[in-house]
């Protein structure tokens, strides 16, 4: 390299030496941006700071709605449902209810009808709320003896030895719920303090529209026109009896007991009902979910509503079936709660009061409500 050549590069290192300390001074600002300015602090005052207004509070869509019967439900639930209702050719009541309580689509829904086995509902609700306020414990040990049988479905039966069969509150309560047993029902009814108990808690807890019976015994025999004799809790007993009634004796008992049932109930204000079940206004947080679980667990009626309910869905019910007279079936029935995989709840009832329709044809127009209620949920 030349004489020239070195001079000429130490000059050009000189020059990007003293652009550097120039960016250096100048605060190394990037080029194309002003240098901020830097104001001086900000002084302290004393003067408070205006007031805001508190701010709006709005209820969150979780928050369980008023109960309401605004029949604003889909439109296309609510016709396909009607004609699901309308083409059944007996008398049948039906009630859905959304869970927030924004409507309820019913169709005979004010009627009262028989609810045999559904009035279980009932009673486990004043044993759970006997156990909340701590006068009961699921694990209190109860003998259940052969005065305490009653009629027609009772599995406990076969554990009754001659000392009785001891089990627990708890135990009942699951007989009861899932399997129907009617013993394991009255003894509980009785446990709590008795039909009068049961009724004093449906208005209590503000639900309306709902009887409650005198127990099995008396619904049972009073609806066959039997006078009760204790030999009836055992066998065939009571059917024999009933067997050899006069026509018009049973037509009679028959006829007064569905004109004006003893236990009967609204689909209506059973719908309201396990909707304050579901949104938890009868019962701790505890015993709600303890009493649904039992429901949902149930292994009766498994091609009523639950044969339509979509995989997916929890459906926690209580069936119910009455007795027969010639060809006339009564108090068919089941009623419960659909609960959506996205926690949409409904409160489906249906109460077939009388029919002489096929036990298949029953069960389809109940399987067609429920997924008339699937097919058209969150529309």
């Amino acid at each position: 390299m030349t004489f020239a050549h070195k001079m000429s590069a130490i000059g050009q290192r000189m020059t990007a030496l003293l652009c550097l300390c120039m960016i250096i001074l100048s605060g190394c600002v990037p080029e194309g941006r002003p240098a901020p300015v830097r104001r001086p602090p900000l002084k302290q005052t004393t003067k408070p700071r205006p007031q805001l207004p508190p701010p709006v509070v709005t209820t969150p869509a979780t928050t369980p709605r008023p109960v309401s019967t605004s029949f604003e439900a889909p439109a296309a639930m609510a016709q396909g449902i009607k004609s699901i209702w309308a083409a059944y050719p007996d008398r049948t009541g039906v009630a859905v209810m959304r869970a927030d309580g924004t409507w309820l689509i019913g169709h005979r829904a004010d009627e009262l009808m028989p609810q045999q086995s559904v009035s279980k509902l009932w009673v486990g609700i004043a044993v759970m709320d006997a156990v909340d306020q701590g006068r009961l414990s699921l694990n209190d040990r109860i003998t259940v003896r052969d005065s305490d049988l009653t009629v027609f479905h009772q599995p406990i039966e076969d554990q009754i030895g001659p000392k009785g069969f001891e089990t627990s509150i708890g135990e009942l309560l699951r007989a009861a719920m899932m399997s129907s047993d009617n013993t394991a029902n009255d003894v509980l009814m009785r446990r709590v303090g008795g039909p009068q108990v049961i009724r004093a808690m449906l208005s209590g807890k503000g639900i309306s529209g709902v009887r409650f019976g005198p127990g099995e015994i008396g619904l049972q025999s009073g609806t066959a026109g039997l006078e009760w004799q204790p030999n009836y809790r055992f066998g065939t007993n009571f059917e024999k009896a009933r067997a050899l009634l006069p026509y018009e004796t049973r037509k009679a008992a028959m006829d007064r007991y569905l004109v004006d049932p003893i236990d009967g109930a609204t689909p209506a204000g059973i719908a309201r009902g396990l909707i304050k079940l579901h949104r938890g206004e009868l019962l701790s947080s505890a015993s709600t979910r303890h009493l649904i679980a039992l429901m949902a667990a149930s292994e009766t009626g498994k091609q009523r509503l639950r044969a339509g309910v979509p995989i997916g869905w929890l459906f926690a019910h209580k069936t119910g079936t009455g007795q027969i007279f010639l060809a006339k079936a009564t108090g068919y029935n089941d009623v419960g709660l659909m609960i959506a995989p996205d926690g949409t709840a409904y409160a489906v009832v249906v109460m077939i009061a009388e029919t002489t329709q096929p036990i298949k044809e029953r069960q389809l127009m109940m399987q067609g409500i429920a997924s008339t209620i699937a097919a058209n949920h969150a529309r």
